[in-house]
């Protein structure tokens, strides 16, 4: 009788339930894996080859019994019929793995153009404008694809600029071209380095991998809420223009993209300015990627100037609201809190204002409030937190849905100037120092018990946030304290700290695109990441710089297809690790 042939397994398995003793600082080692796939799968151990760990969540559901719970894979040899078996468990997903070849939950997705460089058409180098993480990951796939690309940043290279700010926040001045906002890494290089989104994207995994590569924790490739820390995203950073440039590409710090150049019709230059000696050059292209960030005003009236179609987009606004780290850690984790498998805890709370969204956004545990001004006489605050997590305050922006219909006047840059009275207002209330104001104040409530000492990294100034925001986020911020206390008692603890104001949520435009990722009005332009308004936060502006980038590569293959868009074709597989 002919004997039934085998095949490679690669087997998906949700839900395996460790203790939180199970974690050690690589992971959940091979064997606890390995023992509980078998388990489930109702195979011996010895069978199972190369257990993963894909996702790695905390379930605190029941205080007294914090668990881990993982989802993870693993191959084998076995038949057609084995195959099918397992399928029939609950949760389980089996994939026959080609010989020679790696499944998708078993391999590493690296970026990677879809053709082999010097099969796309020749040209000048695409200029890439910003360093963030819309801009540094367009590049890194077009230096792939061989095109050479010019990346523009107009501030400094990273090390520099992290000396520069951290300057800035002890004099409590503003740098035009080099501040919280401007330079290589982006808004994102002084944030928590969270790397959670919404959105589904098989980019995703690409862009982890990448940032694992560059020097991220290698947990931010299974953990479910994956962050990179302050104090480490300078290293990825540099890591990754490292990558770019070893692939191609130039960067041109201290260079600030001016205008496009465009002859009868056709994209065919850039006019770059060197912010440090004022002169300007003009750089043959016919493609520019403006990944520019949701901070790059002047560059945004520039674009509207010339022409360029944009429209004005919903954002919204608030301030910082600082509590004790242990009052979250307490409410999240009860008695397990401190362990040190679980680390500080955070939170996430929306609800409805009338017909507003509140919301808290870029929760920083164990983070400290950072001035994020990019223009003189403003006051604007974000907040960050190092990879440890272990500041005594947790900080979240607390804000309030604003729509185009609330900004003064109309058109593509009503957002902006909507924006600029309030940063302002906060300038003037806090007489040049970050305005603060008590939880208890806002409600008009006593203020006792402990007190949140400021985390904010220059002065403050006690003050009433009423005179620097519109008076529906002050009601709605209001309205949702409550409602937040609710579902984490001592969210309104009277002391708890407010700073303002919080305005730079997402980009207040949008420039318009086209299926293929071009600018609706001036073909060659292609807008890119949060800036553009396409993207929130440095996991959907990375991916968004990798979808603008395929777009491009697309319209240079040779032939140029009748579609655009190279989706998951566009990544190769490579062994975990490489």
């Amino acid at each position: 009788m002919a004997k039934t042939p085998s095949v490679r397994l690669s087997v998906k398995v949700p839900d395996l339930v460790f203790p939180l003793s199970a974690l050690d600082s690589d992971g959940i080692p091979d064997e606890r894996l390995r023992d509980a796939l078998a388990r489930r799968l109702s195979l011996p151990p010895s069978s199972l080859v190369d257990p993963q760990a894909l996702r790695l969540s905390v379930d605190a559901r029941k205080k007294p019994d914090i668990r881990l719970v993982c989802t993870a894979n693993c191959t084998l040899a076995g038949t057609q019929a084995d195959q099918a078996r397992l399928s029939r468990i609950p949760g389980v997903s089996v994939e026959a793995v080609p010989e020679g070849g790696s499944s998708s939950d078993s391999a590493i997705l690296r970026p990677t153009p879809a053709e082999p460089p010097g099969r796309y058409r020749s040209g000048p180098s695409p200029v890439v404008v910003g360093a963030g993480p819309a801009g540094l990951f367009a590049a890194l796939l077009l230096a792939r694809a061989g095109l050479a690309p010019i990346i523009v940043e107009r501030g400094p290279s990273i090390r520099e600029r992290s000396r520069r700010v951290s300057a800035q926040w002890e004099c409590g001045t503003v740098e035009e071209d080099c501040n919280v906002q401007f330079g290589e890494g982006g808004a994102g290089a002084f944030s928590d380095g969270k790397l959670t989104t919404r959105i589904h994207d098989a980019r995703c995994s690409a862009v982890l991998a990448e940032f694992a590569a560059a020097g991220a924790p290698r947990e931010i490739l299974y953990r479910a809420k994956p962050h990179i820390g302050t104090d480490r995203l300078g290293t990825v950073v540099e890591n990754l223009r490292g990558a770019v440039e070893d692939a191609g590409g130039t960067f041109r710090f201290h260079t600030r993209f001016e205008s496009p150049v465009f002859r009868d019709g056709r994209l065919t230059g850039a006019v770059l300015r060197d912010v440090r000696t004022g002169t300007t050059d003009a750089l043959a292209t016919d493609e520019i990627v403006l990944a520019p960030g949701h901070s790059a005003r002047d560059t945004f009236e520039r674009l509207h100037a010339a022409g360029v179609g944009m429209e004005a987009k919903p954002f919204s606004i608030g301030a910082r609201i600082e509590h004790p780290q242990r009052l979250v850690d307490a409410w999240q984790f009860g008695a397990a809190a401190g362990h040190p498998v679980l680390g500080h805890a955070e939170y996430q709370f929306s609800g409805s204002v009338g017909d507003r969204t509140a919301y808290t956004f870029c929760m920083c545990p164990g983070g400290t409030v950072v001035a994020s001004a990019s223009e003189p006489r403003t006051i604007v605050v974000n907040g960050m937190s190092r990879f440890a997590r272990d500041g005594a305050n947790a900080n979240s922006a607390l804000v309030v849905s604003v729509s185009p219909q609330d900004y003064e006047g109309d058109g593509p840059l009503s957002g902006i100037r909507f924006q600029r009275t309030w940063e302002s207002a906060a300038f003037q209330a806090g007489e040049g120092s970050a305005p603060v104001q008590r939880v208890g104040d806002l409600l008009g409530s006593p203020v006792s018990g402990p007190l949140v000492e400021p985390s904010y990294t220059g002065p403050v100034r006690e003050a009433d946030l009423r005179a620097c925001l519109p008076p529906f986020a002050v009601e709605g911020m209001r309205r949702a304290i409550g409602d937040f206390d609710r579902k984490m008692p001592g969210f309104a603890m009277p002391g708890a700290l407010l700073t303002g104001v919080e305005t730079r949520t997402s980009s207040p435009l949008r420039i318009l695109r086209d299926e293929a990722c071009r600018s609706v009005t001036h073909p060659g332009l292609y807008p890119c990441g949060e800036g553009a308004g396409y993207a929130g936060g440095i996991m959907s502006a990375a991916v968004d710089g990798l979808r603008v980038a395929e777009a491009l590569l697309a319209s240079r293959k040779r032939p140029i297809p009748e579609s655009s868009g190279i989706i998951v074709e566009g990544f190769r597989k490579v062994p975990a690790g490489g």
